[in-house]
């Protein structure tokens, strides 16, 4: 949770994910309980709205509740399913999240985080522009 935007009248957090990873609430209007992972024990009774990175109307869940929120808190939304994993994109050239399946306690990863280097694997220059381009 990097960042806490308080407007007056709703909290915001804006966490690293969002409707590339998680289409459903723009497109479906699904909704989604979260939890601070990391202070699951605590009391969750702030209401928040949690946000994507994006910039459109990227915002996963309006009414989540958490504890009061730190930078580095985990947040976890709570059964998305596979559809999420299938539905997920490179837009806005975002890395697609790592794939975590959690069950009887234990928590392993099934597909890994993709890399900004992954995002471009496959791009091409075309010859004709190979010398107009500068290599980063």
């Amino acid at each position: 949770v990097p960042i806490l935007d308080e407007t007056g009248t709703r909290t915001y957090a804006s966490v690293d994910g969002g409707l590339s990873d998680n289409p459903r609430p723009q497109l479906y209007d699904a909704v989604y309980e979260a939890r601070c992972a990391n202070r699951a024990d605590e009391t969750h009774d702030k209401q928040i709205a949690i946000a994507g990175k994006h910039c459109e109307t990227d915002v996963l869940i309006w009414n989540a509740t958490c504890p009061e929120l730190r930078p580095d808190d985990i947040l976890a939304v709570l059964t998305t399913g596979a559809y999420n994993f299938s539905m997920a994109s490179n837009y806005n050239r975002v890395p697609r999240p790592a794939v975590v399946l959690v069950n009887d306690g234990s928590a392993e990863v099934i597909v890994r985080r993709e890399t900004p280097e992954d995002v471009v694997r496959r791009d091409v220059i075309p010859m004709r522009l190979s010398g107009k381009v500068q290599q980063a």
